[in-house]
């Protein structure tokens, strides 16, 4: 089985409970691995009998969780010191059945031991917001009561990236999830509504994010 895990700017956490699993060409090995943040779509291969599970983070909490950028999937060999249990909860869905069962205990397990509030800096929270409202990436200090020098620090220490870097892949997810909602739309609309300067601009930003085109969305 062979499956796009698209960018998001997201990291997750994985548990490699059987089986081979790859991203691309990297060999995910088994365990609880951590993955990057995700600025660029992967293929995600599972082979046959491989069984995966695993939590995804909105953009910045994973970092909030565990404290650490990793530049490629990396195996936990203790628990981060903000994010216990992760190692017994590997343990627990190994011996699960089924992927209801699995889905119930990670459920479980983040009720527990998840602690979201105020685990980003208010100010980077409010930045994000302000994007998805669409603000341009320039005009963010605007909106904040920081400057916007500070503002790129705090995406690059938490994220890995610059507000203009989020803002193509939030850009392109959105054009995604409207193309899928609208299969027989006019892709040149597309463009010109999400902000792209035309309909080759958003093709080429597609392939560099989402790995694809927007006509194979």
């Amino acid at each position: 089985m062979v499956k796009l895990l698209h960018s998001e700017a997201c990291s997750s956490i994985w548990f490699n409970l059987a089986g081979d699993v790859r991203i691309g060409d990297t060999t995910i090995p088994g365990g609880v691995v951590v993955l990057p943040v995700a600025k660029v779509a992967a293929q995600v291969s599972l082979a046959p009998e491989s069984q995966l599970a695993g939590v995804r983070f909105q953009p910045a909490i994973g970092y909030g969780l565990i404290r650490q950028h990793f530049d490629r999937p990396t195996v936990l060999t203790r628990d981060p010191a903000h994010l216990p249990g992760l190692l017994a909860l590997f343990s627990s869905l190994k011996i699960c059945h089924d992927n209801v069962t699995r889905v119930r205990t990670l459920q479980s397990w983040a009720s527990n031991n998840f602690r979201l509030t105020q685990l980003i800096p208010g100010a980077l929270q409010q930045a994000l917001d302000c994007m998805k409202d669409d603000t341009e990436p320039g005009a963010l200090s605007r909106h904040l009561d920081i400057s916007q020098r500070h503002v790129e620090r705090l995406f690059k220490h938490w994220m890995e990236m610059t507000p203009k870097q989020y803002q193509r892949i939030l850009r392109v997810k959105r054009a995604i999830n409207y193309i899928r909602e609208h299969a027989s739309v006019n892709l040149a609309e597309v463009a010109h509504q999400f902000g792209f300067s035309d309909q080759a601009h958003m093709t080429r930003e597609f392939r560099a994010i989402a790995g694809t085109t927007p006509g194979k969305v």
